[in-house]
Order: structure tokens, then sequence, then C-alpha cells
């Protein structure tokens, strides 16, 4: 009969979490076929029992809240939180929007008395070298899910960081149809592409229009909605979204940061979860 040393279970326990990329809260089964070997899986089988794992994970204590998507903690990292985005605060050279001091408040009490440890997705860090995370506390709350559940922050997918792109684009529809935070806010009302003017609009915006012409280049697929504004999507991540000649001639709406070009505005879409409000 074969049976496994401690060590070599929990070695294989380990080696089956990575291998199903199960969450803290995601449960391991084992069981013993009729030759005395041991098997784990993710699923219940005939006279399985459930194995009562501890990760090990670190926690920490976040010991600065910059503003609602980005903390420091307590060994001195700065975290950005992933996927998601909160209005500003102010800064420097950079005026509140509506929101963002709303948001840095819930966070800062959210935290104050608790810990927090970092779910990574497959980025690691950003361009400013913060650590981009998941917030989960100890209750497993996925703080990145709450703020954008109660209104406080916008969904903003960024792939390949696509871990709870399901959990945050249904919180984010929830809060949406409530009315919550955000969107009862006048700055993040959807604008008509046509009353896109010459200043075009600062910070996370909403524009609705239809899509009169489709055309690429070596890298992006550009969504023409008029001679100044158009959606660019990089076509790496085409396979993300449904056939991409499905929204010639549809009126959508698309969320994003304009970018000035030559020809006018632009909006990077890096996700279909940006795209809403499909009609013919």
């Amino acid at each position: 009969m074969q049976v496994m040393k401690s060590r070599q279970d929990l070695r294989l326990i380990k080696i089956l979490l990575l291998i199903f990329n199960i969450s803290a809260c995601a449960d391991v089964y084992e069981w013993q076929d009729k030759d005395g070997n041991k098997h784990f899986s993710d699923r219940v089988h005939d006279n399985s029992k459930k194995i009562d794992l501890n990760p090990g994970y670190s926690y920490y204590k976040v010991e600065q809240v910059y503003d609602g998507d980005t903390v420091k903690l307590s060994d001195g990292r700065k975290i950005r939180l992933l996927d998601i985005n909160t209005p500003e605060v102010k800064h420097r050279n950079q005026d509140a929007e509506a929101g963002g001091e709303i948001a840095k408040q819930w966070l800062t009490n959210k935290l104050k008395d608790q810990k927090v440890r970092l779910m990574t997705d497959v980025e690691q860090t950003d361009k400013y070298k913060r650590t981009l995370a998941y917030l989960i506390t100890e209750n497993k709350e996925n703080i990145n899910v709450q703020l954008v559940e109660l209104g406080l922050a916008a969904v903003n997918i960024y792939p390949p960081n696509l871990l709870y792109v399901d959990e945050l684009v249904a919180a984010g529809n929830r809060a949406q149809q409530a009315k919550r935070g955000i969107w009862q806010q006048a700055q993040y009302t959807v604008i008509p592409v046509d009353q896109l003017g010459n200043d075009g609009h600062s910070g996370w915006t909403r524009l609705k229009g239809k899509v009169s012409n489709i055309r690429s280049s070596r890298k992006f697929v550009y969504l023409d909605f008029s001679d100044v504004f158009q959606a660019r999507i990089e076509k790496q991540w085409l396979s993300l979204f449904p056939e991409i000649n499905s929204y010639r001639g549809r009126t959508i709406e698309v969320r994003g940061w304009l970018n000035k070009n030559r020809g006018g505005w632009s909006m990077l879409i890096r996700h279909p979860s940006a795209i809403h409000g499909i009609s013919d």
C-alpha cells in the first residue's frame, strides 16, 4: 500500500493550488482509491474528505491611503488597486474630481483597524513601480470589488489582469443600476459624441455615438464615431471582444480617458467591459 508522507502530501496540495488557481476560500478534497493511493481534487468524490488548508498568507497594515485606489503598506510598498479607478483627489497639479475624497475617506475608514493581503494577477507592477494587486481583508472581503459595488470606483480592466473581471463587472452594473456614488454625479453622465468640444473632457469619461466606420493599423483597430472622435482597441486583445465588425453602424457607449490627436480626440478601449449600451 502506497501512503504519502505528510510533507509529500503538502507539496502535492501546493501544486494543486497552482494548477487550479484556487483562491483562499476554495476547497480541496482528499480520497483514497482501492489500492490505498491518495488523490487530491477541488471537487467532491465518494468517500472524500475536505482538507483544512492554511495557505500562510502574509497580512499587512495599511500605513497610508493616498486616494481611493492607491495605498502604502506597513512594509513600504505602494499598492495600486487593480482593475478599478476612483476619482482623483486634489494634488499639486490636479484638481479634485467629484467623489474622489469620498472614496479616499471610505477606504481610510475601512482599512483603519484591518490588515490586508495582496492577491496579484499576471502583471506584478505598473510603470510607476507600484505593486498591482487586489486587497483582501482577513474576513476575505475583496476591497476592489467593494469600492465598485458602492459606486466609489469605476471598473477599469487592464488585460491580461482578468482574475476578478466577472465580479467587478457585475458589481459595476449593480452600482450603476442603483445610482450609487459616481453614478449620481453630473460629472460622470454620458456625453453624446456630437457634443464633444475642442476642450474635450477631463478625467474618466463616458461618450455615446454611432460607429460610422471600422479600420485598422498595424497595432490598433479604430472605431470611428465622427471626424473628431475615434475609439481604438489594441489588436493583441481583440480575442476578448465580440466580432469587431458587429459594432459597425451600432450606437454604443465607451468609457475611458480622452487623448488629443491631430484630428481631434481618441480613447483607448482595453476591454469589452468599457463598451456599453449597444443598440441599432
